[in-house]
């Protein structure tokens, strides 16, 4: 293998994918009992998570800190060798900068190592696909300098398209307004959220109902899609599998090449985007 990929539980990466990819453990409190999960989608509970969410669970994240990536890092860097990790995007968590605080230390203690950190300006699905890519570089024998600039030129490329059921979560995390969310959940409002060029998530759009709101990620999809051999989707759900799958077979009605995994949406972000989250993340010729 050519370098080390490192990515963590907010890649929502199932085992089947995680080829040349080490995750990091995260944790989280639910109504403050602590839950160490270690990163593989597969071990999530989503039915569990999301319907506790529906009931009044309350869900505390907290950001990766200097001293894990230490931990993970140093074996590597002391040896020389080199590594790149893909952090969820730093518009949204302090992940990020911990993780450049690392970097910089064991750089400058191991002068022959090589460590990159990606800020992905993304999450869920959004950081996954960009680890995936990595691991691809590193089993192509890619020189990990070079694989981090076609990695950090591939973020702009990295898009990642959804909607939430329930406009309350958006409120209390104060991505939309108390008001907002009253009229919009009377009306039936849904908005298209996208992650942006800085990290940040920002609405795109609204529609009317459910089936509009799964209509217009797809529109982005066909509008947005790169062609290539990369042709790599994924779609996660806030436990709406069979919504999940209506928009895997919309997808391939546009796209028959397309690589497709389904999986519950991570529970980091999952906890500000709620039951009923459907995100679609794909390879684009621009956010």
């Amino acid at each position: 293998m050519g370098f080390y990929v490192f990515a963590d539980g907010t890649a929502n990466l199932p085992k089947s994918l995680l080829e040349g990819i080490t995750l990091l453990p995260c944790s989280y409190l639910v109504n403050d009992n602590l839950v160490v999960y270690k990163g593989n989608i597969d071990d999530f509970d989503g039915h569990t998570y999301y319907e506790g969410l529906k009931n009044g669970n309350q869900i505390k994240t907290s950001l990766l800190n200097t001293a894990l990536f230490l931990e993970y890092f140093t074996p590597i860097a002391s040896k020389g060798e080199s590594l790149i990790y893909i952090a969820m995007s730093s518009g949204i968590s302090g992940t990020y900068n911990a993780a450049i605080a690392a970097a910089n230390e064991l750089m400058d203690e191991y002068p022959d190592c090589f460590i990159h950190i990606v800020d992905s300006h993304g999450c869920g699905f959004g950081n996954g696909i960009l680890a995936l890519k990595a691991a691809k570089l590193s089993r192509d024998n890619v020189d990990c300098k070079e694989a981090a600039k076609i990695l950090d030129e591939a973020v702009a490329h990295a898009c990642q398209y959804f909607t939430v059921d329930d406009l309350n979560f958006l409120k209390n995390t104060g991505r939309v307004s108390g008001v907002t969310a009253q009229i919009g959940t009377i009306l039936n409002i849904k908005p298209i959220l996208f992650g942006d060029s800085t990290g940040h998530i920002i609405s795109c759009g609204k529609v009317r109902g459910r089936k509009n709101a799964i209509k217009a990620i797809l529109n982005k999809y066909s509008e947005k899609r790169m062609e290539g051999e990369d042709q790599t989707v994924c779609i996660s759900h806030g436990d709406c599998l069979e919504d999940a799958q209506m928009l895997a077979n919309m997808v391939m009605e546009v796209n028959p090449k397309a690589n497709i995994t389904i999986c519950q949406h991570e529970p980091f972000s999952g906890a500000h985007v709620g039951p009923g989250m459907l995100g679609l993340f794909f390879w684009g010729n621009e956010r």
